[in-house]
């Protein structure tokens, strides 16, 4: 029933735009301004499905990094290596952990402070981390002839070895990620990128004062050509806006597929 009242909704909204138009304009300029209402609506819908659709699928990319990503990773390095002491420690090991060790594989000997600098960790859990890789004989510390204060970490041959297989799963990942965006031409590669860029630099909590207000009644697009146009904006598109907004992705494809069926398979 709630998708029924939704494309009823559209079906609606559509004829009552047909009905618009002046009585002197000719036939052929009613059809074409009855066309150019009706193409705006279905832009704006169809984008802000897809705006709700990659938001739903940001959201379960996040839970699905946050309970799978750390036991998956966890999981390829146990299954490659052999040594029973390298999969001991992999068990009870943290991300965190493995940070202080990749640290200290790239930069030994290094002391606290860089690693610390390096990874952004709090120096005090620098500190219980170092402490704690050292009781279990993954790093080994030592300390400045001249300077007794000044702590050094290096690895041991396990830590070497627990380094070493943290490196392979970093490349692992990185050739299968490149390998996942082969299926992109070069056109959608270059808009990849240049989204994620302008993502990683927006700031998604805005101040009234930094918001531009567009026109009252109009929303202003920029279409592909790099022209801005116009387009009329009602109360009863954000009715439907507002419908689409409270549907999860599910909903969205089966919405989707009611406003192709009513409006493009004429």
């Amino acid at each position: 029933m709630k998708y029924l009242f939704f494309i009823e909704r559209l079906l609606y909204l559509n004829q009552e735009g047909t009905c618009k138009g002046e009585g002197s304009l000719t036939r052929a300029s009613q059809l074409q301004e009855k066309t150019g209402e009706k193409s705006g609506l279905h832009a704006n819908v169809e984008q802000s499905l897809l705006i709700t659709e990659i938001m739903n699928h940001v959201a379960d990319m996040q839970k699905r990094i946050q309970a799978e990503g750390e036991d998956e990773e966890r999981r390829w390095m146990m299954t490659n290596t052999s040594d029973v002491v390298v999969i001991d420690f992999l068990k009870e090991a943290t991300v965190l952990m493995l940070h202080v060790v990749d640290a200290i594989g790239e930069s030994e000997p290094v002391n606290g402070v860089t690693i610390s600098k390096r990874f952004g960790i709090p120096r005090g859990s620098v500190s219980k981390i170092t402490r704690r890789l050292a009781e279990q004989g993954i790093i080994q510390a030592e300390s400045l002839p001249d300077n007794k204060k000044e702590v050094l970490f290096r690895l041991t041959p396990t830590g070497r070895q627990i380094f070493m297989l943290h490196q392979m799963l970093h490349a692992h990942i990185d050739g299968n990620v490149r390998e996942f965006l082969g299926q992109y031409d070069l056109d959608q590669i270059r808009f990849l990128a240049r989204c994620m860029k302008d993502m990683a630099e927006a700031s998604w909590v805005r101040l009234e004062e930094d918001k531009v207000e567009p026109e009252e009644g109009k929303e202003i697009t920029e279409l592909s050509n790099g022209t801005i146009e116009s387009t009329w904006k009602t109360e009863e598109l954000s009715d439907i806006l507002v419908m689409l907004r409270q549907l999860d992705a599910k909903g969205l494809r089966k919405a989707k597929e009611l406003i192709r069926i009513a409006f493009f398979d004429n």
